[in-house]
């Protein structure tokens, strides 16, 4: 891994883990044309799921943009499997969709997954401005708080 967006990584003091195994039928992600389609990835930190239960219950906001931050950690390892081990290649992050584990008043979802939204653009700059949906749901894997998908395009 080396280049810009390895740089912006180094400055921000982050490594990105290896990336997560698919724990059931399907694979981390698809390479359909120049888009990568990354399968939903979870607040996973040393191989272990570092935020779990439900927003506006056991898990404060604090809690949830960390657990959106470490599944976007995760998002980009599994891109750069996807881009040959080259995150550079990444010309943008198209489109996140997000998952926020919370009780039904929970409304602050859009807060939760900046957290995500917020350290793609500080790791991959303009490229990582992208669309977004943050949805709220009673219950995800593994009682994961949060669980996020992506969409890359890659040159």
């Amino acid at each position: 891994m080396t280049g810009t967006v390895a740089a912006r990584l180094a400055d921000l003091g982050l490594h990105l883990p290896e990336p997560a195994a698919a724990v059931a039928n399907y694979i981390p992600f698809v390479i359909t044309g120049n888009l990568v389609f990354v399968s939903g990835q979870l607040p996973l930190e040393n191989g272990a799921m570092a935020v779990t239960g439900k927003l506006g219950e056991t898990v404060t906001l604090e809690d949830g943009v960390r657990a959106a931050r470490l599944s976007a950690i995760n998002l980009l390892a599994q891109a750069r499997q996807a881009a040959g081990g080259d995150l550079d290649r990444i010309r943008r992050l198209v489109r996140m969709t997000a998952f926020v584990a919370c009780v039904p008043s929970f409304t602050d979802q859009p807060k939760v997954v900046n957290g995500a939204s917020d350290l793609m653009v500080q790791v991959l700059g303009e490229a990582g401005r992208h669309a977004r949906v943050a949805v709220g749901v009673p219950s995800l894997p593994l009682d994961a708080a949060v669980e996020i998908e992506a969409v890359f395009e890659l040159g």
